[in-house]
């Protein structure tokens, strides 16, 4: 990876209001990064590569998922979709059991290990991090939902632009 720092271009504007944009700019980056060691010292903990991860995520937060809905939460193509889950049904993460809704198609779930593991790993930081955003007013939680929603649509698209390169 890349590192976003030196990528920083601020416009011409009063050198104190250049340095609060460049500053608000890498602490967006240094917080990006920050969430990154952590996804990977999760994934080293799991033994599984970002694309499972992603995977475990989504379960983690919607309890079960068909195959199809796991590729599209994912961005990713069915054949891929399918070989990550085997990878993770392989490695005790996830489990296929009959869809209550319609006997014929299959739902993950996470094993109740995996499930522990990715709490103990994760709601610590939810946790704190609520706690945290608790010390700001109301409209400094405006401020900075905005500019999370605003900057992850940025990465998204970027993500999309960089992905037509190949």
């Amino acid at each position: 990876m890349i590192a976003y720092r030196k990528l920083f271009r601020v416009s011409k504007q009063s050198p104190e209001r250049e340095l609060l944009v460049e500053r608000a700019a890498r602490a967006a980056a240094d917080f990006g990064a920050a969430a990154g060691a952590v996804d990977e010292q999760a994934r080293a903990v799991l033994g599984i590569n970002p694309t499972d991860a992603s995977i475990l995520a989504v379960l983690y937060e919607r309890e079960q998922l068909t195959a199809g809905e796991a590729a599209a939460a994912i961005r990713l193509s069915p054949a891929a979709t399918s070989t990550a889950i085997q990878r993770l049904v392989a490695a005790g993460h996830l489990t296929r059991t009959p869809d209550p809704a319609d006997r014929r198609r299959a739902v993950l779930v996470l094993t109740e290990a995996t499930r522990t593991l990715l709490a103990a790993i994760y709601e610590p930081i939810g946790d704190e991090g609520t706690a945290l955003l608790a010390d700001y007013t109301d409209d400094e939680l405006r401020v900075v939902t905005r500019f999370l929603e605003r900057g992850r649509a940025l990465q998204l698209a970027h993500a999309d632009r960089v992905r037509a390169l190949r």
